[in-house]
């Protein structure tokens, strides 16, 4: 993994989204993951992922386009902090060093911009029960 080669999972995603694809739906799951890797480097406990955290694909969805938008360019600038964050821990672990400060100023760094994403979709309930995606 590196610029030249980036994963399949955070690889820029081309293309324009009408009314939220499955595309977003996969780098957010994608995202999620990778933020989860980061956590278990940094130590910190952080569960199962919350309903907010599981339904923002569909959520997005059902954003007015402008949102869309903003939130498909916002996960595109999240991939690219994270991969090479990601590959930097990974590379300090393989070597057996301790990454846990590095991975917690990264955790911190996903955390806040997944939360400013979390706060561009309507809350759940706003348009009625939850479809299935």
């Amino acid at each position: 993994m590196n610029a030249a080669s980036p994963t399949p999972a955070l690889a820029p995603v081309t293309g324009r989204h009408p009314s939220g694809s499955s595309t977003c739906a996969l780098r957010w799951a994608a995202l999620t993951d990778a933020g989860q890797v980061v956590a278990m480097l940094a130590g910190v406990s952080t569960g199962r992922p919350g309903r907010e955290i599981r339904d923002f694909p569909m959520l997005l969805r059902e954003a007015k386009l402008w949102r869309r938008e903003a939130a498909e360019r916002a996960l595109e600038d999240l991939s690219a902090i994270m991969e090479p964050g990601i590959a930097a821990l990974m590379a300090i672990n393989a070597r057996g060093g301790d990454c846990r400060s590095a991975a917690e100023a990264l955790w911190s760094e996903f955390s806040a911009a997944r939360a400013a994403l979390l706060a561009m979709v309507p809350a759940a309930g706003t348009f009625g029960p939850l479809r299935a995606a």
